[in-house]
């Protein structure tokens, strides 16, 4: 029972920390205001600056644009494999035309 009591009082501790570094941002980009160009970058470029997207995903976006042309809308990019509508809301700060 205190094994119990001492694990409960310990999660009840350590929850808000957790939550609070998962809602930090990156400090090495603090202050800073982070854009790319989604219509002339790069596939090493784009998987650097948005969130969420790894090389793969980069160069799915990189080989859409080639395919059918510039991206008219940030909302354009789900339409490459992969990218859903979370991850363009996440980093519409970040999406320029």
């Amino acid at each position: 029972m205190f094994k119990q009591i001492v694990l409960i009082m310990a999660l009840i501790v350590a929850a808000p920390l957790s939550l609070a570094a998962d809602s930090k941002t990156n400090p090495k980009y603090e202050g800073i205001e982070i854009t790319v160009n989604i219509n002339s970058a790069g596939a090493e470029e784009l998987a650097a600056l948005l969130n969420g997207v790894g090389l793969k995903k980069a160069q799915a976006i990189v080989s859409y644009r080639d395919e059918h042309g510039s991206f008219k809308t940030a909302q354009e990019l789900t339409a490459v494999k992969g990218i859903g509508e979370g991850l363009v809301t996440r980093n519409l700060d970040r999406i320029k035309l």
